[in-house]
Parts: C-alpha cells; sequence; structure tokens
C-alpha cells in the first residue's frame, strides 16, 4: 500500500482546489475515526477517505467515471477493498456499496460537507459544535443543499444511530480544524 505521504503527493498533483483537498483530508480524517469505531484497519479505511475524490477534477465532464478513474489509478497501490469502496462511492458509476468500508465512505465522505458549512457559519467553527444542531441542519434542505443527506444516514448500514455518527464525524473533523481553516481567526 502507498504512504499517506505519496498519497499526498498524487493528491496535490491531480487535485487544483484547495477546497476538494480540504474534503479529502476531512473525508480521511472521518474514514479513520469510523474504522477505530468498527475495528477495522484505519490505514486502509484513512486511504479510501484521502483518495476518493483523486480523478474528481479529471473527469468533471463525464461525472459517470469520477471514481473508476481514480481507482483505475490507484490499482496496485490500496487493497482491493479500498478500490471498490471508491469506485462505490459515487451513485453514477453503477457501483453497488456492499461492504461497511463502501457504505463508510459514502456517508462519511458525504458528512463532511454539512459538518464543513456549518462550521464556516457559526462564530466559535468546530469549537462545540453538536449532532444535535447538525441534525437540525439536516432538515433544512435549503442548507447545504448539495449535501445528499439520504447518503449521510447510511450510517445505518455499518451499524451507527445518526445522532452517534454525527458525533464521531464532527469529532474527527474538529481534529484537524486548523489544517482546513475551520478554526476562529485570532
Amino acid at each position: 500500500m502507498l504512504t499517506r505521504d505519496h498519497a499526498l503527493e498524487l493528491l496535490q498533483a491531480h487535485v487544483p482546489q484547495k477546497s476538494l483537498i480540504n474534503h479529502c483530508l476531512e473525508s480521511e480524517a472521518v474514514l479513520k475515526a469510523l474504522a477505530r469505531e468498527k475495528g477495522q484497519d484505519e490505514a486502509v479505511w484513512g486511504m479510501a477517505g484521502l483518495l476518493h475524490d483523486l480523478d474528481y477534477s479529471m473527469v468533471a465532464d463525464t461525472p459517470e467515471q469520477h471514481g473508476m478513474v481514480g481507482a483505475d489509478m490507484l490499482e496496485g497501490q490500496l487493497p482491493d477493498e479500498a478500490l471498490h469502496a471508491i469506485r462505490a462511492h459515487n451513485d453514477m458509476t453503477g457501483v453497488e456499496p456492499e461492504t461497511d468500508l463502501d457504505f463508510a465512505l459514502r456517508c462519511g465522505e458525504t458528512v463532511t460537507g454539512l459538518i464543513h458549512t456549518a462550521a464556516l457559519v457559526r462564530p466559535t467553527r468546530m469549537q462545540g459544535m453538536k449532532a444535535k444542531s447538525l441534525k437540525k441542519k439536516m432538515k433544512d434542505k435549503a442548507f447545504a443543499a448539495s449535501v445528499n443527506r439520504d447518503v449521510i444516514r447510511e450510517c445505518d448500514k455499518i451499524g451507527l444511530e445518526l445522532g452517534a455518527f454525527l458525533t464521531l464525524a464532527i469529532g474527527a473533523v474538529a481534529e484537524i480544524a486548523p489544517q482546513v481553516g475551520l478554526v476562529v481567526e485570532e
């Protein structure tokens, strides 16, 4: 399996948008936390989170290829379970999610959009964010409108109730908040 340093180099070489790199870092943090929670391999789950959008910029005009191209680029560098999760995280590929990692990547990377947006509108950013407030935000369809709430609710497919999942994800993103610009400027 490739090293995290090599993975970051790949990400920086193929993903020009800082916001998308931040999303990938947040996804990695959430996936690693989910792996810990589920007794799974943090390195494998983290890499799936970190590299799931490696091809996003390359396939902007063919969204059904998103995940497929990235997984092909990573062939032989990540375990097959991580490659399948990367292919299955995009509904448009036709690759069905099957494993805990598949569903973890889908809900874990999706929830970062909700968390990041919520943090940006809070005066304290990540500090003090609670699952209860995110649940309220989920009910407001206009808030972070592009975030698919149904995919976030797939957390139940890996045995986590929504509140517990949101709490875990908030904690994971809070740990890397300075790296992804989610701290209060002094």
